[in-house]
């Protein structure tokens, strides 16, 4: 015998239905978030043969960069990154004090024409940063930790800054290996097109030397059409760049460097430079993570006015 109240039956029947809404809506979220394309990127781990320096200046040092290129196929917001290096052995990690990170078109964009002054910068990073996409862990628009992946790592050959400051060839090192993982707290919104990557780790009374990776890349790197070799400059000659594996260390062997990028790609963000581009690109970003709220959870944006403000940086407006 049913003695519910008409009433209770009214309660229960409420009920049902606000479950059945919050699991439509639960099964709703999970299928746009599985709309969401991820991007990851990596020319593969260490191959053992170059540490090439790249770190800010400091007393006693100049400023050199070591840059490796990637590619992208679509607009894709980059939020994460990692970087593996040489410290010297028994290195206390709290050393790492800052680490800042440039992209960089390809030459001749962004350049003046060849100096004439190295023997090539076909295929090189341009001669400056694109300025709205360097993160930098003093700034705050970087986050970064640091785990030691082997006490004693050894590598062939290292790139230093040699007899009045010039760029050389040097023999190789067994020190602590480390691999850096990064957060942009900003993250950084690029178009489809070919870049290069530059980290600089500041470490203090050592030098971060910067791993090779394999060139061609192998498994499980991702392999691309087009990849070009790492390239390192230092201010003494900036704003032209030498080769790693054809300028300096001269045998025979290009060389990759030891990143890996994460995010996600936005197939239907707007065009820069052109009107509707934030707009579209707001939305596009909406209709993928089902709002806009679940966006910026996802890719990792402080607030909606970051994320507004990314755009605008991105469509150049």
């Amino acid at each position: 015998m049913n003695n519910r109240s008409p009433q209770t039956e009214t309660v229960s029947r409420v009920r049902r239905v606000f479950g059945c809404a919050a699991m439509i809506a639960s099964v709703l979220l999970i299928a746009q978030l599985a709309t969401a394309q991820t991007f990851s990127f990596t020319p593969g781990g260490p191959d053992a043969k170059v540490g090439a320096l790249s770190q800010p200046a400091s007393p006693g040092t100049i400023e050199t960069e070591t840059a490796d290129d990637f590619v992208l196929q679509q607009t894709t917001i980059i939020n994460k990154a990692t970087i593996e290096g040489l410290l010297p052995a028994d290195t206390d990690l709290t050393k790492i004090k800052d680490v800042e990170v440039e992209i960089y078109h390809v030459f001749p964009l962004d350049s003046a024409p060849a100096s004439g002054h190295v023997p090539s910068r076909t295929n090189s990073p341009s001669d400056v940063e694109i300025g709205t996409a360097t993160r930098d862990g003093s700034s705050g628009t970087l986050k970064f930790s640091a785990t030691v992946e082997n006490a004693s790592f050894s590598v062939d050959h290292t790139v230093v800054n040699g007899l009045n400051n010039v760029l050389t060839g040097a023999p190789g090192v067994a020190q602590e290996e480390v691999e850096i993982t990064i957060t942009f707290t900003s993250p950084i919104i690029l178009s489809a097109d070919n870049y290069f990557f530059r980290p600089e780790v500041l470490v203090t009374g050592g030098d971060f030397f910067y791993l090779s990776a394999s060139r061609p890349i192998v498994p499980p790197g991702n392999a691309f059409v087009g990849d070009r070799q790492a390239w390192i400059r230092n201010s003494t000659i900036s704003p032209d760049w030498l080769r790693i594996g054809t300028d300096i260390i001269a045998d025979g062997d290009t060389f990759n460097m030891v990143f890996s990028l994460g995010g996600e790609k936005v197939p239907n963000a707007g065009k820069p430079g052109t009107v509707n581009c934030k707009g579209k690109t707001v939305s596009a970003l909406s209709e993928q993570f089902g709002t806009l709220d679940n966006a910026i959870a996802a890719l990792g944006f402080s607030s909606v006015t970051a994320l507004q403000d990314s755009v605008s940086l991105y469509c150049g407006r």
